[in-house]
């Protein structure tokens, strides 16, 4: 079981539910007929919920007020099966709850009850910290910009994971990401980290620079910034996007906490970064389904990816490829670029297809394709590439790459039947020490993807 210990802003979320059928005589307002009233743990305590539903186990580092909300704070965390490690009653501090109310499942209004002055009891926190880490895999640091992850106290504790090689995962507030700086990974929305590096991100070139600036700046070991129904973008050694699934949105309250979990449980679980992203992605397409904070347990994750529309089902990761049932079956491998579709392709890879019963299609990475055949191209970007092949019901599986050639894919993958053109002819085939024989395949004549850019240009 994956432990994880969150610090930051802990508060209740209460809704005020009810329905309106008039407006009041002494403003033009609604009136609201309560229908009744619910409470749950908010800010970082969001995390600690969805961490909880994903089924880590989890410690909480926080500080509340000494006053009956600070009280009602403890008794959720309780209720709800998390572990206060250390939360801290502050004298004179007020607790924080964000009062919503509700009518007909939209947000009406919301009231506040908050500090947000520094604590002043993060000296104490500090000198705890390493002891109550040494039980956890890995720290989350929930930042609400109420006070408790004060420029001092995150520092701090960054540097004590740091030293004790603990990951530190932060969802940041403000415009000065400077306190972060040797955090593991940051998760910014895109409007966030535009305000904090103070630029723009409206295209897939101020999206790279706004990473590889927040990796350089803040001494990040990933940098991503999550992009709305875009999904996620990721810097690890280059620019990767990995697609939202797309679903119906009712309320995006609390999205930004769920990702932030499941990344955080996820590597905790060793899993890569990747596959916590994907997952992440699917834990926030739960929770933008529902009404009010929520949270998304891993019954509801495996039931999104089980819903996946076709073509999104047969784009894989090397490792789910290498997990695939061969026994018995003979699989087919080609590789290319594939970048505007036409009847030369479908031809080449309907005919690979018949010489086997898994066709597997390497497919070159914008960045790889930029390589090979310069900066205009791609035309189209590699997910609607990817997304263009799996609509053909004779490809099986669509694997990115992002090497210029696809050796080590074939090399892993080690293909009974390596599929090139029959340009090849004489040529030595990358990867065919890897594979049982080599086929080669007529194209049609005349039709290529660069000469239909050439016609386009005319």
């Amino acid at each position: 079981m994956a432990k994880v210990l969150v610090v930051g802003d802990l508060m209740i979320d209460h809704y005020i539910w009810g329905s309106c059928d008039r407006i009041s005589p002494e403003a033009p307002v609604q009136v609201v007929n309560i229908k009744n009233e619910t409470k749950r743990l908010g800010g970082c305590g969001n995390v600690v919920s969805n961490l909880i539903a994903l089924g880590a186990e989890v410690g909480v580092v926080s500080v509340v007020g000494d006053d009956e909300l600070g009280v009602e704070i403890l008794e959720l965390l309780e209720a709800r099966g998390a572990k206060a490690e250390l939360v801290i009653s502050e004298t004179g501090r007020k607790s924080s709850q964000k009062s919503r109310v509700m009518v007909s499942h939209q947000q009406v209004i919301r009231l506040d009850t908050e500090s947000i002055s520094d604590i002043n009891c993060a000296d104490e926190i500090v000198s705890k910290f390493a002891d109550i880490l040494a039980g956890y895999d890995i720290v989350l640091l929930s930042d609400y910009g109420k006070g408790v992850l004060s420029n001092y106290l995150t520092k701090q504790i960054i540097s004590i994971a740091k030293n004790n090689h603990k990951m530190v995962l932060v969802d940041p507030k403000g415009k000065d990401y400077s306190k972060y700086k040797g955090a593991t990974l940051l998760t910014p929305n895109k409007k966030e980290a535009s305000e904090a590096l103070g630029f723009g991100i409206d295209n897939d070139e101020s999206l790279e620079l706004a990473l590889k600036t927040m990796k350089l700046n803040y001494e990040l070991e990933y940098s991503l910034i999550t992009l709305s129904e875009d999904g996620i973008g990721l810097l690890s050694d280059e620019v990767k996007k990995f697609p939202a699934l797309a679903k119906e949105v009712f309320d995006v309250t609390g999205a930004g906490d769920s990702v932030l979990a499941t990344l955080g449980y996820c590597l905790a679980s060793k899993m890569s970064i990747e596959e916590a992203i994907d997952n992440a992605n699917l834990a926030a397409a739960v929770v933008v389904g529902k009404v009010g904070s929520a949270d998304a347990s891993w019954g509801e994750i495996e039931n999104l990816k089980s819903k996946k529309i076709g073509f999104e089902r047969k784009i894989v990761k090397l490792d789910e490829l290498l997990k695939v049932d061969r026994s018995g079956k003979t699989l087919v491998f080609t590789n290319g670029c594939f970048d505007i579709m036409h009847i030369g392709h479908i031809s080449y890879l309907q005919k690979a297809k018949m010489l086997g019963d898994i066709l597997v299609v390497g497919l070159n990475s914008d960045n790889s394709v930029r390589e090979l055949k310069g900066k205009d191209r791609p035309v189209n970007v590699q997910y609607d590439r990817a997304a263009m092949l799996c609509a053909m019901e004779f490809v099986d599986f669509v694997v990115i790459f992002d090497e210029l050639t696809p050796h080590e894919l074939i090399k892993a993958i080690k293909p009974d039947i390596l599929v090139k053109g029959a340009d090849y002819k004489g040529k030595e085939v990358v990867g065919s020490e890897f594979a049982k024989r080599v086929e080669l395949i007529e194209f049609i004549e005349g039709k290529s993807t660069t000469k239909i850019i050439e016609k386009i240009k005319r």
